[in-house]
């Protein structure tokens, strides 16, 4: 399989899956399995970003203290771009404090296209990510990809509440969704042929996708954990936060990596 089909297979099944699964947990009643979810998608992302994809980057780059510093910047730049709305990741703990009781039907109507303006800016971005970990390493892109799809679909679950709330049926909140997740195809293709003469900048490009994961899952969901303080709730949480790095470290030995 060629790198680019390897990206556009990624991205296409990344953005349906995540789509399919959260529109059957967000219209059923799931919904209280997403806070599951959460925990889950924490261990896969810090285990993409730690056990893979920064290892890799130091591997490949011309200079530790450079591409540290990058993912100091990506944690940053990630931070202002969240206060800007523009990284929007909203769960069901928290969605309906985006959206006022109050507010009238044009308000609400508004909520619902500025989570799709934030979630398709956010698609574009994963799809560079998608394209740069495929483009070091088809093992990397294949971790990257699952870490990716593990976090989108508590963020669909909440996307999808948001727009059911805003007045969108439940037809056009699924078909809203699932074009928003075409960007990540987009963003994959024009990435891969960008990075193609530029391979000295893949290793910051990898530093920049561990950066997001790394803030996504300490400063935008472990925060929402501490909400269940309880031993038990903390228990659950640890076990699979652990199971979703442990499924990390499965798929690189699955795949032939050393572990």
């Amino acid at each position: 399989m060629s790198t680019l089909t390897g990206i556009i297979l990624a991205s296409l099944f990344g953005g349906t899956l995540s789509i399919a699964v959260a529109a059957l947990f967000a219209m059923s009643a799931r919904a209280e399995w997403v806070p599951m979810l959460v925990s889950y998608a924490i261990g896969a992302l810090l285990g993409a970003a730690f056990l893979e994809i920064l290892p890799h980057a130091f591997e490949l780059t011309k200079s530790i203290e450079n591409t540290a510093a990058t993912i100091l910047f990506g944690i940053l730049m990630f931070f202002v771009l969240e206060k800007l709305v523009l990284w929007r990741h909203c769960h069901v703990d928290h969605c309906e404090a985006h959206v006022p009781a109050h507010d009238h039907g044009h308000d609400h109507g508004r909520s619902g296209l500025m989570i799709m303006v934030g979630d398709t800016f956010h698609n574009f971005v994963d799809g560079i990510i998608i394209a740069a970990a495929f483009l070091a390493d088809f093992q990397i892109g294949v971790v990257t990809a699952l870490a990716i799809i593990a976090h989108e679909i508590p963020q669909e679950v909440g996307d999808f509440l948001i727009l059911l709330h805003s007045g969108y049926s439940k037809k056009q909140a699924f078909l809203l969704n699932l074009l928003s997740s075409l960007a990540t195809v987009v963003g994959g293709v024009l990435a891969y042929f960008m990075l193609q003469s530029m391979h000295e900048w893949i290793p910051f490009f990898l530093a920049i996708a561990a950066a997001s994961m790394i803030y996504v899952a300490v400063a935008d969901l472990i925060p929402g954990l501490h909400k269940r303080p309880e031993l038990h709730a903390t228990l659950q949480q640890a076990i699979l936060i652990g199971l979703g790095i442990g499924s990390i470290w499965l798929t690189k030995a699955l795949l032939g990596g050393h572990a």
